[in-house]
């Protein structure tokens, strides 16, 4: 059974995939949309866990391979549900090879360098799987919507004309397959989310007492960007989305979905990779004999 439905997962995530953005429109994906699986919330639960086991597996082998790396990238609407989605999706994986790094407001040292400094500082080794939760697609999807925010950045204002935004995106889609060319691969994606689900999911912080905490002022008035928001994305998607470092545009109104969905994706980014077991060389292989020799030898344990 579960063949079956890795089978129409992955079908599915192929009208998820972006890899060529030129005709790319966010409208004519429905955030609502699933895989044609009759499943149950904890049959998606116990799905999920098998492939944690699929994943740990394959991140395993990544790390000791130490050849390639992994480089996930999410981004979402306020509530779109990249905390979750990263801890439930990374769940029963070696923390030791896995690195989370969220991205806000550039910070007085930031501001003075080049906009993508301060990720090129946290980009996953090789063997690593790097998690950006917020990255920066920040600096062309807030900024862009709030230009104001640029003012702090000292970039001059010539600099700052009509194809400014423009040369972002090339920025990015450059730097993204140098990257590739590095050993690190990158995916790409995006939580899609309607905006009566984020109302939804706003109101739901408000009645859960737990979740005050993370309710904000800021997200009633940023709701009034929406639009402007989602122009913002599908002119990054079209502008960043490449074979070497394709966009999932990812259903996320159904968290379980939304989750289903990405984990596959990583195993899929990861089976492509195919990190292999390093393989020992005759010294190393005597050096195990050696000390497999001394090992059995009880006489240590005598004295």
């Amino acid at each position: 059974m579960s063949d079956a439905i890795s089978e129409t997962v992955r079908q599915f995530l192929t009208t998820c995939r972006i890899d060529n953005g030129r005709e790319f429109r966010l409208a004519a994906h429905d955030p609502d949309r699933k895989p044609e699986i009759d499943l149950s919330r904890q049959e998606i639960t116990d799905y999920l866990t098998e492939r944690t086991e699929c994943l740990s597996d394959l991140q395993q082998r990544l790390y000791s391979s130490q050849s390639y790396g992994l480089l996930c990238v999410f981004q979402a609407m306020d509530t779109g549900g990249k905390d979750g989605t990263i801890r439930h999706v990374m769940s029963g994986v070696n923390p030791q090879g896995v690195q989370v790094r969220s991205f806000k407001q550039p910070g007085p040292e930031a501001i003075h360098h080049d906009f993508l400094w301060r990720v090129s500082l946290s980009l996953p080794q090789r063997g690593e799987i790097g998690i950006f939760n917020r990255s920066h697609y920040e600096e062309v999807l807030v900024t862009r919507v709030h230009p104001h925010l640029l003012d702090k950045s000292g970039i001059p204002e010539d600099l700052r004309g009509k194809p400014f935004w423009k040369n972002r995106l090339r920025d990015i889609r450059h730097f993204e397959s140098y990257l590739g060319r590095q050993g690190i691969v990158v995916r790409k994606f995006f939580l899609h989310i309607s905006k009566e689900e984020q109302r939804k999911r706003l109101l739901a912080r408000l009645d859960d007492p737990t979740k005050h905490w993370k309710f904000s002022v800021d997200d009633i008035q940023e709701r009034q960007y929406w639009n402007a928001y989602q122009r913002a994305y599908e002119k990054a998607i079209i502008g960043t989305a490449r074979t070497d470092a394709p966009w999932f545009v990812i259903p996320a109104n159904s968290k379980p979905i939304a989750r289903l969905l990405v984990k596959e994706a990583i195993i899929e980014a990861l089976e492509e990779i195919n990190p292999q077991q390093p393989v020992l060389n005759e010294e190393q292989k005597a050096a195990l004999d050696e000390g497999r020799a001394a090992l059995e030898d009880r006489s240590d344990t005598t004295q």
